[in-house]
């Protein structure tokens, strides 16, 4: 096979997509007056897609982003209720972060971008209080056009 029509498997979740997604989130922090912020797209194989970090978001906000996000892919569901369904569970939260080699932020932030009832990625935000960062994730998941998976804890 010639090597021009040897490609990868496209994402589910395309480079323009996770483009709109940082914009409409990062337009629903400037309308509420959030702190500047840092946002992450993930693939499905955890993989960043996308990144920006708004002027004034601190460093340490990419890879607590990415956490957030890689987190929620990596357990299945949204990171605040990674975080609440194991409050009391301090080594099982411990032994995932060692396993992730840290890679693993259980606190609101992180969101599954869900299409067709299938996991097709994770948003993750970083910058503001944790349910602020959520909501961001949330309003630049369901402006792109796909569902949030934001769920309650048990």
């Amino acid at each position: 096979m010639p090597k021009s029509e040897v490609f990868l498997r496209p994402s589910a979740l395309p480079l323009d997509k996770a483009r709109s997604i940082i914009q409409s989130a990062l337009q629903r922090g400037r309308e509420r007056g959030f702190m500047p912020l840092t946002v992450v797209v993930l693939d499905d194989g955890g993989h960043t897609i996308a990144m920006e970090r708004e002027d004034g978001s601190g460093i340490a906000r990419e890879p607590v982003a990415r956490g957030k996000a890689w987190g929620a892919l990596g357990i299945g569901i949204s990171s605040r209720t990674v975080g609440a369904r194991n409050q009391g569970r301090e080594a099982f939260l411990a032994g995932v972060a060692a396993a992730s080699d840290g890679q693993f932020i259980p606190v609101p932030g992180g969101v599954l971008v869900i299409e067709n009832n299938r996991i097709i990625g994770a948003v993750g935000v970083s910058g503001d209080t944790s349910d602020a960062d959520e909501e961001c994730a949330v309003a630049g998941i369901e402006a792109a056009g796909y569902t949030a998976g934001v769920d309650t804890p048990d």
